[in-house]
């Protein structure tokens, strides 16, 4: 073990810091020398050995600060004492010491085990699924899974001495464990950014770059043990759940506290057992939603990141806290580097002078010699193309292209145009062949994919470059032509994207043998363009980069001397031969040198991963080209052979040796081949990339180089671009392999990657740059990128360029090491910056994968990329996911996951997704498409199976939350206002003072009577069916006689004052009995009747209106009154208990003998009840004084006189509606054409049509019915103009509302009917609320509604700031209607209840003869409000008497002169006070996060958001198929941070139409939380954000 850890950290530390190994007296390195050599003898047990070095070393522990003594020394003079025995390095070092297991890929998988480890148990939130959406298993998502496998600390603490018997270092295990745990109790306190604790939930303090408590697993025996232990642990965790809420940090570490023995023990509602459960109001709940939300609050309530800094809060602006760099980060310290060359270039006296003249060479003294030996799919040799082929038949094609193809007697192709060469993976004889036709016909060849369908991952950005190359012409072979895509004219289809084609199938018949005297053009290489190969950039665009015919030829040149090619060598290539390291040596080198190529296709790999070792032993190849893939696939299959050998190879060349996991693959291959003949030192890894093209290659052994080099860095250290050999953090460190020496010729440097491109330090990690004849030449038609890759001058740090040549950037990121060795850790493609540090793509991916991989993804289908969320990078991992793992399997690999990146990387991630087997899309060959991946997670396309967001541990930089200041005094607010200039907010409308004829009667059910002698045949109301036919009428004469009917029915049976409940549907019948219970002298309350189909949820709001107004009788039609008393309706409530009830249908005629006169109009008229959005029924009272008023009121701003008609399509039982429906015609005398809104059901286009036949110029709706039409007519309204429906009659469309205007949907309305003759000025919204149930309405005269910008991020800290359109966080409102005359409102402080200035938010006060008298009772709230209707200002004009409105606006005075002559003051409603979040010391409107959310995503039909208990939780309802459901997670979860800075708790998704809505439109959040924590909604999807 203590060998393992030591041997290979000297093979290439980068610095070996020999300061301990100095330090110590010389005496006692020798005896630590004699101790060594008895332990590697074997004359010394290793429990001697370290017994005798723990005395030796005891005096001389101090000196290493902070880590643990007996693992530092272990290493550091291990390796010191190594280094005395001089002899040792160089001999073995290529057979052991490199390939030492040290480095296999099972030790990352053990560093992640061990990091895991370090976990307690913590539970997360499962996500509950819908059955339907689970991909197969079942799952019971009661109880959320043990997410770790190892078991709490403290349990392994108590256990630790039965248990360290169990490991198999028994002798030393048991003291080491003991130091392991005293270091972990004073660890925290050792570290100097000990307060930067992780970002992870599990809120362990972990630092970032310096020592930790667990510094050092896996180093030593002790962590071995420890490691053990803890798996042990697990067996008995399962009796009692581990308590996550209130241990916070390591406290439990502490030996000494009590709690330890106990804690396991402890209930706080989380135990499996126990179902009712506490949230953290105390409040008991019984569910299973809010258990789960009380766990992830337990989650939640861990210690974050360090406190914010404090910083200066702007008025206005939140600012977002920027993450201050460290103080205690690495630094390099090294000097700056200096250039590093390559040999120079040899000079080869027959060197061809072009790569056409060395295939001309061959093909004509050589022309039996073979070139390149094609397989099938079983791998059997097809065709082998000698070289004498290759050029006769290049010659064909050449002579073909230029001169048999032809448009109007054009030639088609004149030298230098570009041609597209599309073939498939497994016919490289034809490649070839094009390839070498287009050279010499001086073509430029494009190689690309063959495109499989016309959806390609992008495939689209290759029609791009093709495009942006003018091409013209593909080539192609016949069967790769038969199989593209067709459009039905037989061609091949266009794809998306892509220019017009013509499609050229270069088979022999198709092509013509020149004239004898023709002879292709074969001239000394230039700086023409030779050839452009594709590449995609992190972004997923595709460049074409440019080689010209000089860097092809000087490239295969330093190949060829860097490999040591020499002619006829067999080389096999297994990669793609279409571009990079495939092309270089496959196509273009061994051309040079007449090498044999036996090329294995993908498709073969996929059947036989053993086919590439295979044919290098039949054809005794010298050199193979592959890719760290292929190594890892033949592993998985080499049992099968056992008579192969690779004792030919001299080079194995490591294509991807650039990648950080390549390693590992190379040792296991190693590990397992050695035995067949493969000598380590011919694995050579190569670093390469499509700019630059070779930039490095580990010689082959026979040149004699310096042997290969391992660097083990410290992955802190990497992401501050610093190298540090690791020795502490054993967990968190990268093992990397040299990519060997520069290439011949070439000038290598390394530069920072941001800003100038400064030279690196030696210790620091930058973009590797190369100049070189051999690199590629620029981006097709991108000057400007060009000139950033392809020219960069290299500066030192006073700025003087280090080269008169211009360098190219490879995207490679690294480091020169000793020895003049290349190192590659990462590439530019792949680096995430997180909030200042950098983390490299395929590291994370290699430690996704250590976490037990094989059982839940696939190995080679991991994406990691980064997105961009409030201002920095967030990490997300998308894995394929097997279609065997369990729910619970994959929720518990998933949290584990998350724990070894949080572990090992430091850094959190943002979201893990699983998709489905086989759904990512995939690269050409093989591989995930991680752009278009990103693209999809981006759009909502990807369709995971399962998701993990952890918003609560990754987004550290939100502002800080706001601390509420000491409030002004409302004396203060008036001065300031005064000094500022501004006005106090308050406005009223026109005075009421002109009295008509029926102003005088003080009652309205006075105003019928008269009617009645008066104008006794006027019509007053019409009722329409939906067939849009008159269903029913009322003139005054009939309206009276039937309320003179219900009367007398009443009379005898009721005492005046007695309240009655009139529940019918909206009709005359409901308006006749309402003046009926007045003429009686009873109190009518109008009730919605049930809706038979859904009387479990409608009836019970009738009983408990009825019950709450005390209504001692209820009125209602026949059919409604079987409905009360039937079985159905025995099921909702109890029937026994109605009061009495009276149908009206068949009342005798009969008069009643006098009419009741109320004493004073401030007696009660009726009773006004709704359900407010907060779920709370009110009844308000209004006198008949107030009614008079409303109508008296109405009647001045929409001027109605009996002449006029206006349509109603508006519920009448409460608001506005009830008094526009009920009370105004009968008070004006106009007639009403009511549409009862329910009918717009069966016929959406009634209103409108009604509205247009009777030409209305005033008509009033609601937002459902606005909705209604605008979904239901928007395709339709040609056909509404057929039927002549015409609009423009329409002089005022009101919206009434309860809420801030909806100006999404009223501008759409417009837009839409506007075609049908609708004037743009017509639509506006009324405003009313409960103690006023008609505060603002537009009316017919007056100016137009006008709309301001406010700055949604100052609404939040209750300031109104006026911003321009369309500028960010900009919030458009639209003011509501005109101030009714009478009305009078102010802006009051919620707080302090002084007086507001102009434009400032506050709560709108209203005071006005037609304010309710009170509330009845408030139904759910008792102690509510009695200050609602008769409050004072507390400074100011203290005298007058307001209703508070609950409602947040403010008030502005604008240009416009209103009828007056005045200027005009604007109401501007912002939103209910009783709905607003406070979240995060904010305040926050849920309509304004629900308009983010339902912008996010197309399938998105609704949104509603609440909270609970501090946590925000979004419901969404998906309009899409079921697997779209858990796409809206991540994007609801963005849209919330980017645009609010808050982080969304909980995530659920539901059905269409689960959201609960009012009659008015408006959404019922309360029920709709109830209906969530009581697990009534049936959701698809439910993700608990960590």
């Amino acid at each position: 073990m203590a060998e393992r850890t030591s041997t290979g950290l000297l093979t290439m530390m980068l610095e070996p810091t020999p300061a301990v190994a100095m330090t110590l007296p010389a005496e006692v390195r020798e005896k630590l020398a004699e101790l060594e050599l008895e332990l590697s003898e074997g004359d010394i047990t290793q429990k001697g050995y370290e017994k005798k070095r723990g005395k030796l070393l005891a005096p001389y522990i101090p000196q290493i600060q902070g880590v643990d003594p007996s693992l530092q020394i272990d290493n550091r003079i291990q390796a010191s004492s190594q280094a005395v025995l001089p002899g040792s390095k160089h001999n073995k070092s290529r057979a052991a010491n490199t390939r030492d297991e040290r480095f296999r890929s099972d030790l990352h998988t053990e560093a992640v085990q061990a990091a895991l480890a370090k976990y307690k148990e913590r539970k997360m939130p499962m996500p509950s699924k819908r059955r339907s959406v689970l991909v197969q298993s079942s799952v019971e998502a009661c109880t959320p899974p043990d997410t770790s496998s190892a078991s709490e600390d403290e349990g392994s603490l108590r256990r630790q001495g039965r248990l360290a018997t169990s490991t198999p270092y028994q002798g030393h295990g048991h003291p080491a464990v003991e130091h392991w745990f005293n270091r972990v109790i004073q660890g925290s306190s050792t570290s100097s950014s000990a307060s930067s604790t992780s970002s992870h939930p599990g809120g362990r303090s972990v630092t970032t770059t310096n020592t930790t408590a667990h510094a050092a697993l896996n180093v030593s025996a002790a962590a071995t043990a420890l490691a053990d232990l803890m798996a042990h642990t697990q067996l008995d965790n399962h009796s009692a759940p581990p308590d996550v809420t209130g241990l916070s940090e390591r406290s439990s570490l502490h030996a000494e506290r009590p709690q330890v023995a106990s804690v396991r023990g402890v209930s706080r509602g989380c135990n499996h057992h126990t179902s009712v459960m506490e949230t953290a109001d105390g409040v008991p709940v019984n569910s299973r939603v809010s258990s789960k939300i009380q766990q992830l609050l337990n989650t939640l309530k861990r210690p974050k990141r360090p406190p914010l800094r404090e910083f200066f809060v702007d008025d206005f602006e939140e600012l977002l806290d920027v993450q201050q760099p460290d103080p205690n980060q690495p630094k390099p310290e090294g000097q700056q580097m200096s250039p590093l060359e390559g040999e120079p270039l040899g000079v080869v006296t027959n060197w061809p002078p072009s790569l056409p003249a060395a295939l001309q060479r061959w093909g004509t003294t050589q022309p039996k010699s073979p070139c390149l030996t094609a397989l099938d799919n079983a791998g059997k040799p097809v065709y082998t193309l000698t070289y004498g082929k290759l050029w006769t038949r290049s010659q064909k094609l050449a002579y073909t292209l230029l001169n048999k193809l032809s448009t109007r007697n054009e030639p088609l192709l004149v030298p230098g145009d570009r041609v597209a060469l599309v073939f498939p993976n497994n016919d490289p004889v034809m490649f070839m062949v094009a390839f070498y036709g287009c050279l010499l016909a001086e073509l430029v060849p494009v190689p690309i994919e063959v495109p499989l369908t016309r959806k390609d991952a992008g495939s689209q950005q290759i029609g791009f470059l093709l495009g942006s190359c003018g091409v013209t012409l593909a080539l192609t072979t016949d069967a790769c032509q038969k199989g593209l895509p067709k459009a039905q004219t037989g061609e091949v289809a266009t794809f998306k994207g892509w220019p017009r084609l013509l499609w050229f199938v270069t088979d022999g018949k198709h092509v013509v043998k020149p004239p004898k005297d023709w002879h292709p053009p074969i001239r000394e290489a230039s700086n023409d363009i030779a050839y452009i190969e594709y590449k995609t950039s992190k972004e997923g665009s595709t460049m074409g980069i440019t080689v010209s015919h000089s860097a092809m030829l000087a490239h295969c040149h330093a190949l060829t001397q860097a490999c040591g090619y020499t002619e006829a060598e067999t080389i096999t290539n297994v990669l793609d031969f279409k571009r990079e390291a495939g092309l270089w040596h496959g196509v273009l080198t061994s051309v040079m040198n007449r090498m044999h190529v036996i090329s294995i296709p993908y498709s073969l790999m996929k059947v036989n991963p053993l086919s590439w070792i295979q044919k290098v032993h039949t054809y005794k190849a010298r050199v193979a080209v592959v890719k760290s893939r292929d190594m890892h696939w033949s592993l998985l299959a080499q049992r099968d052979q056992r008579d192969i050998s690779l004792s030919s190879l001299r080079m194995l060349i490591v294509a991807d040796g650039a990648n950080p996991w390549s390693i590992s693959s190379c040792d296991a291959f190693l590990n397992v081949f050695q035995a067949r003949g493969l000598r380590p030192e011919v694995i050579c890894p190569c670093a390469s990339s499509s700019e630059a093209m070779t930039v490095a290659i580990c010689r082959p052994p026979e040149m004699g180089v310096p042997p290969p080099g391992k660097a083990v860095l410290s992955m802190g250290g990497l992401s501050h671009s610093v190298i540090r050999v690791d020795t502490e953090e054993k967990l968190s460190v990268l093992t990397v392999q040299d990519v060997g020496q520069v290439m011949p010729g070439a000038m290598v440097c390394v530069v920072r990657v941001e800003g100038t491109p400064y030279l690196c330090q030696t210790d620091e990690v930058g973009e590797i740059c190369m100049s070189s004849g051999s690199t590629g030449v620029a981006y097709y038609g991108l000057p400007g990128m060009t000139k950033n890759i392809f020219e960069t001058i290299p500066v030192t740090s006073s700025g003087v360029p280090i080269s008169d040549r211009p360098f190219t950037r490879t995207s490679l990121l690294g480091f020169v090491g000793p020895d003049s060795l290349v190192f590659v850790v990462g590439k530019m493609d792949g680096l995430m910056v997180v909030s200042g540090r950098r983390h490299n793509a395929d590291d994370v991916v290699a430690t996704a994968l250590a976490v037990e991989p094989m059982k839940f993804v696939y190995r080679g289908r991991i994406a990691v990329f980064s997105v961009s969320v409030l201002h920095d990078e967030r990490i997300v991992v998308v894995a394929e996911q097997r279609p065997d793992a369990s729910e619970e399997d994959s929720f518990q690999w998933m949290s584990r996951v998350l724990q070894a990146i949080d572990s090992i990387h430091q850094v959190g991630v943002y979201c893990l997704a699983l998709v489905p087997a086989n759904t990512l899309p995939k690269a050409p060959l093989g591989g995930i498409h991680i752009s278009e991946t990103k693209q999809r997670f981006l759009e909502g396309a990807l369709h995971p199976c399962n998701v993990l967001m952890c918003p609560h541990t990754c987004v550290t930089n939100l502002p800080k939350p706001r601390q509420k200041q000491p409030e002004v005094g409302p004396a203060s607010m008036i001065v300031g206002n005064l000094v500022a200039g501004k006005r106090i907010a308050q406005a009223c409308g026109r005075d009421v003072a002109q009295l008509e004829d029926n102003d005088q009667f003080l009652y309205i059910q006075d105003v019928l009577q008269w009617r009645a002698q008066a104008t006794p045949d006027h019509p007053l109301f019409l009722v329409l069916n939906a067939k849009g036919t008159v269903a029913s009428t009322a003139s005054c004469l009939q309206l009276h006689k039937r309320a003179e009917r219900v009367a007398a029915a009443l009379m005898g049976r009721l005492n005046t004052g007695d309240h009655v409940a009139l529940v019918y549907p909206p009709g005359i019948d409901l308006i006749a009995t309402f003046y009926g219970c007045l003429y009686a002298g009873c109190v009518p309350v109008t009730v919605r009747p049930p809706h038979p189909q859904n009387l479990a949820t409608t009836l019970p709001t009738v009983k408990m209106i009825v019950e709450v107004s005390k209504s001692v009788c209820i009125l209602t039609t026949q059919a409604i009154m079987k409905l009360l008393k039937s079985k159905e309706a025995a099921a909702a409530v109890d029937i026994k208990s109605w009061p009495m009830v009276l149908d009206t249908d068949d009342l005798p005629r009969k008069k009643s003998p006098q009419m009741y006169k109320p004493p004073t109009p401030e007696m009660l008229a009726y009773l006004d009840f709704s359900v407010s959005t907060t779920g709370i029924l009110a009844g308000v009272k209004m006198s008949h004084a107030a009614t008079s008023a409303l109508c008296r009121s109405i009647k001045l701003q929409c001027e109605l006189y009996p002449s006029r008609q206006i349509a109603i399509c508006l519920d009448p039982y409460c608001g506005l509606g009830f008094a526009l429906w009920c009370l105004c015609s009968v008070y004006s005398g106009h007639q009403s054409i009511l549409v009862p809104p329910l009918e717009l059901e069966s016929n959406a286009s009634l209103w409108l049509a009604a509205v247009s036949q009777y030409k209305v110029r005033v008509t009033f709706c609601s937002y459902s019915v606005m909705e209604m039409c605008t979904k239901g007519l928007g395709s339709q309204t040609e056909a509404l103009r057929l039927r002549n429906v015409n609009l423009s009659c329409v002089r005022t469309c009101m919206v009434v509302a309860e809420e801030r205007p909806r100006i999404a949907l009223t501008q759409s309305f417009s837009k839409i009917f506007k075609d049908l003759g609708l004037s743009p000025r017509a639509v506006s919204t009324t405003f009313g609320c409960r103690v006023n149930v008609a505060i603002c309405l537009q009316g017919t005269a007056g100016p137009d509604p006008t709309t301001v910008y406010v700055d949604m991020r100052a609404l939040r800290h209750d300031r109104v700031r006026l911003v321009e359109r369309g500028s960010p966080h900009s919030l458009p409102l639209m003011e509501s209607g005109k101030i009714l005359p009478g009305v009078k409102v102010i802006i009051a402080n919620t707080e302090t209840k002084g007086p507001l200035g102009d434009s400032h938010l506050g709560e709108i006060w209203v005071s006005s003869p037609h304010n309710a008298t009170g509330y009845y009772t408030v139904y759910g709230e008792e102690a509510l409000h009695a200050d609602h209707f008769n409050t004072k200002l507390s400074f100011g004009d203290t005298q007058t008497v307001w209703a508070r409105t609950g409602y947040l606006g403010f008030l502005r005075r604008t240009e416009l002169t209103d009828a007056s002559g005045e200027r005009h003051d604007a109401l501007y409603v912002v939103g209910s006070l009783d709905e607003t979040l406070e979240l995060r010391g904010m305040r926050y409107h849920p309509i304004d996060i629900e308009t983010s959310v339902i912008r996010s995503h197309k399938s998105i039909a609704e949104c509603a958001v609440f909270t609970w208990t501090n946590l925000l939780v979004v419901v969404v309802e998906l309009e899409g198929s079921e697997q779209e459901a858990l796409d809206l997670v991540a994007l609801v979860t963005n849209v919330v941070l980017e645009e609010h800075y808050l982080i969304v708790g909980v995530v659920v998704v539901v059905d269409p139409g689960v959201i609960p809505i009012n009659s008015r439109g408006e959404k019922q959040r309360m029920h709709l939380r109830d209906g969530f924590l009581a697990d009534q909604l049936d959701p698809i999807y439910v993700a608990y954000n960590m």
